[in-house]
């Protein structure tokens, strides 16, 4: 797994039989500080009800839920409250 942030959506009419009712999300990788890691957008689908801005939790490959496995490689599996680091705590209040 790895750290993203939500910094879109994707609107799909035509797409596999096995994605339609899901709701996809374009995501950008982070750092354990909330910065942007690279310059590549991924497009997730999201398991948890996650939405612009949030940090999210990010799963992809062979271990992916099963219904979706060969239609989508990258899911969102988590919405971050908080990260802790040995820095020290980081609240998305304080950042």
């Amino acid at each position: 797994m790895h750290l993203a942030t939500v910094i879109g959506k994707v609107v799909s009419t035509q797409k596999c039989e096995k994605l339609i009712g899901a709701k996809l999300l374009m995501i950008k990788s982070v750092d354990e500080k909330r910065r942007i890691t690279g310059d590549e957008v991924f497009v997730a689908i999201d398991m948890v009800g996650a939405g612009m801005g949030d940090l999210v939790l990010i799963d992809w490959g062979s271990s992916m839920y099963e219904d979706i496995r060969l239609s989508a490689d990258m899911s969102i599996v988590g919405i971050v409250d908080d990260l802790q680091t040995d820095e020290g705590r980081g609240t998305e209040a304080e950042e």
